[in-house]
């Protein structure tokens, strides 16, 4: 089955509509931590019996046991700082493999019909990029016979087989993505992604105890939160469910409950101005200072940093000044020795006065569809960080987004504010 025609059209069912089915097809996705130890894939085996005997069939993807990629990868440096990405990826597929044999064999203890699979054997077929694989397509007609014959696979995520048949990942928390591809290959009812957490939260409970669990929230939204900062759920897994109409949902590995329904913005009819905040704290900034005013400048100085694999997310050219100009960007603060080392020549090339460089900065995001509806939320967001003495240094909009780049010693106090100002402690009216 192609990727194109994943998705299928399928109607999204809700949560009464999926428990009150007498046979749902659900993918379970279960993380890392979710299969630490053997008493937690023993805790992930009674939890899927418990769906079975409901009358639902099943297929499970599973990471590798927490902490093991790290391992693996750590290995293979040891042998060299810069291993063959081939390679690495046939050392790192090994973790899934490990966690899909013993989660079989927990399952069959419990007196269930369970098969292993690797990726290549479900024929997860993927491009060539090795470590940051894309699935290309998905031969869904093997794990269906299984389900016929009341067989539950259980399927490695993160990984596939490229074109002339080599193992391929398919980057950081792309069992996410694994298993919402499945789901769309298999048009199954539901992909419940299972974590450490019970849901998604208008912001991080760490910071915020008052934070609220979202019973539902659009795939828009939650593509806007991942990508700001909240590390629930994969961006690449959030956009593929969005793309192939697969309900998703977020639940706790450790506690029942409903978890957060990731779903259609029609299905969410009065939405509130802000559904969440999210943050940041891997930034870092450049300024390039008085450089010529004139175009395609901007073009000279990012397109090395894109050359070299180096992204860049918020972007601010200042009002030109007798003909100069400051252009100021940001990327993963990882990446900044790397990007400080680029543009420095090109600074001095154009001419600059210099490049100021800051990694001791943080983005924070305000998210909500109901922006789009309601107009003075940003202005509003001003106003809260002016009152507690913060101050903006670039700004990045969209539809249903505003994000601010902010001095980090201001994280806390900032996303505090907003969640206390915009009422998310608050249940929706």
């Amino acid at each position: 089955m192609c990727a194109e025609g994943l998705g299928g059209g399928l109607p999204l069912r809700g949560e009464s509509a999926l428990h009150e089915a007498h046979m749902a097809l659900i993918v379970q996705k279960f993380g890392g931590t979710s299969v630490g130890s053997i008493e937690r894939i023993q805790s992930v085996a009674a939890r899927v019996a418990r769906w079975q005997a409901q009358g639902h069939q099943l297929v499970v993807v599973v990471s590798a046991m927490a902490g093991e990629t790290n391992r693996l990868i750590g290995l293979a440096e040891a042998l060299g700082s810069h291993p063959d990405r081939r390679e690495l990826d046939v050392v790192m597929a090994t973790g899934e493999q490990v966690t899909i044999g013993l989660v079989a064999i927990a399952l069959q203890t419990q007196g269930l019909k369970a098969r292993s699979y690797m990726g290549g054997q479900v024929a997860i077929r993927t491009d060539a990029r090795h470590g940051k694989a894309r699935i290309d397509q998905i031969d869904a007609e093997g794990l269906l016979a299984d389900l016929e014959q009341g067989i539950i696979p259980v399927v490695a995520g993160f990984q596939g087989v490229s074109p002339s048949g080599d193992i391929t990942t398919l980057g950081r928390g792309g069992s996410d993505t694994t298993a919402v591809a499945l789901a769309a290959a298999l048009k199954a009812d539901e992909c419940q992604i299972y974590t450490d957490v019970d849901g998604v939260y208008t912001t991080d409970p760490r910071i915020v105890p008052e934070a609220r669990r979202l019973d539902r929230i659009s795939f828009e939204e939650m593509l806007e939160l991942a990508s700001v900062g909240a590390k629930v759920l994969q961006t690449r897994s959030v956009e593929f469910a969005g793309k192939y109409n697969v309900p998703l949902r977020v639940l706790s590995s450790f506690d029942d409950g409903p978890g957060t329904l990731i779903t259609y913005e029609d299905a969410v009819m009065e939405a509130p101005k802000v559904s969440g905040i999210a943050y940041n704290r891997d930034e870092a900034k450049l300024t390039v200072l008085r450089i010529p005013d004139r175009p395609g400048v901007g073009a000279e100085i990012l397109a090395p940093l894109g050359n070299a694999g180096i992204e860049v997310d918020m972007i601010v050219q200042n009002a030109s000044r007798d003909g100069y100009t400051d252009f100021t960007f940001t990327v993963h603060r990882n990446d900044f020795p790397a990007a400080k080392t680029l543009v420095e020549p090109i600074a001095a090339k154009l001419g600059a006065e210099g490049v100021l460089c800051d990694n001791k900065v943080v983005k924070v995001s305000i998210v909500g569809v109901g922006m789009r509806s309601h107009a003075g939320v940003a202005s509003k967001m001003f106003q809260i960080l002016g009152a507690e003495g913060i101050n903006m240094q670039a700004i990045s909009t969209s539809e249903i987004k505003v994000s601010v780049l902010l001095e980090e010693k201001y994280l806390e106090l900032a996303v505090r504010a907003l969640h206390a100002a915009f009422g998310l402690e608050q249940a929706a009216d």
